[in-house]
């Protein structure tokens, strides 16, 4: 059954807007804290230099609840192209978060069933969402549902109840390709990939199943030309090539980097690198991409957060300047500036985040 819940910003306690105010805000980053007491948005303003300030204390209330702990998942918020909403995942209560988009905050528009159980990823493309539902880990089974999503950000069911190779697969991520034509879903689990065709209107239909290259296929981001980069848990990545048929053809992989457990991953805007994040082993390494997508270890330790960070989601701003990093274990997100070579240099960290906190998107 539908359920709304629409909460109306008040005016900002003074100190805290005149503080984002006068922080000349260049762009925002965003996290979600999963919590099973109540989930919330934390919401950043961020500077010119890259540093970032807590908008809200306490957060924006998702109207939802998080399970409290790490689900293993990439994309548990996404931002339409547009920037005019951000989409939320509510693992504890099955449901999805709209909020507009404010310049200093978030109002949000409605609460929505995620069609299935255990949201945990969620990807937006040419007004149509679709969300990933590990519903294996709750005993009930892994699928995909889709919607539309209107001028004002409602969102209409499309088609639910798509399933992945099995019922239990340990689904990670969920994302559209560039024209929104593809969805991919990794499955950790059974080590495969999962490639859905999506027509005109939005529906899916599929999966085409594809092994991994390596164990764990986890987070991954498409590129041009028809490209898509994979993490693997095995301290790895790999490259694709994919047709509009959904068919799947590998590039180059599994590329070790000697780290543990290499879970997330995020390219630059010109495609040139790509960033993982290593969570076993406290750090993140970069790869270069050549033209034809191959995949080449630049820096096995990129950025070092300690071996007790645990880090995770990783996010980049739309300017591409900035790397943003999710430390579960130190509670904390880490900002770095991104140089023409791919190297990265500490600008910024913020403390305070949940151990729970899942999801990081940068604008």
């Amino acid at each position: 059954m539908k359920f709304r819940l629409v909460i109306a910003i008040g005016v900002m306690l003074a100190c805290v807007a005149g503080a984002v105010s006068a922080y000349a805000a260049a762009g925002a980053v965003y996290a979600e804290s999963n919590a099973a007491l109540g989930n919330v948005i934390y919401v950043f303003s961020r500077a010119e230099n890259g540093s970032l300030v807590l908008v809200r204390p306490g957060g924006f209330p998702t109207g939802g609840s998080g399970t409290g702990g790490g689900l293993e998942n990439q994309g548990a918020i996404a931002i339409d192209d547009a920037n005019r909403f951000l989409f939320a995942i509510n693992a504890g209560t099955n449901s999805i978060s709209v909020f507009q988009i404010l310049e200093n905050g978030l109002s949000l528009v409605e609460v929505d069933p995620s069609n299935g159980k255990r949201p945990v990823s969620l990807t937006v493309k040419r007004n149509v969402l679709y969300v990933l539902n590990n519903g294996g880990s709750v005993s009930d089974v892994d699928s995909i549902a889709g919607f539309a999503v209107s001028e004002t950000g409602h969102l209409t069911p499309l088609i639910s109840g798509l399933r992945l190779s099995g019922t239990s697969v340990g689904p990670t991520e969920v994302s559209f390709n560039p024209d929104g034509d593809i969805l991919i879903v990794t499955e950790r689990t059974t080590n495969n990939i999962d490639v859905f065709t999506v027509d005109q209107n939005g529906l899916a239909s599929g999966p085409n199943v594809f092994p991994s290259a390596a164990r764990g296929p986890f987070g991954f981001a498409f590129g041009k030309r028809g490209q898509v980069f994979i993490s693997e848990l095995a301290g790895s990545a790999s490259s694709y090539s994919v047709s509009r048929a959904g068919s799947l053809q590998k590039i180059s992989g599994p590329i070790g980097n000697g780290q543990s457990a290499t879970c997330w991953l995020v390219l630059s805007a010109d495609n040139r690198y790509a960033w993982v994040t290593n969570t076993g082993s406290g750090n993140a390494s970069s790869y270069t991409i050549a033209f034809d997508g191959t995949l080449h270890l630049l820096n096995a330790i990129a950025a070092d957060m300690g071996s007790t960070s645990h880090p995770i989601d990783t996010a980049i701003s739309n300017d591409a300047r900035y790397i943003y990093i999710l430390t579960s274990g130190s509670n904390s997100i880490r900002g770095y500036s991104i140089a023409t070579d791919g190297s990265l240099t500490p600008v910024t960290t913020v403390l305070g985040i949940a151990s729970s906190a899942t999801g990081l998107i940068a604008r």
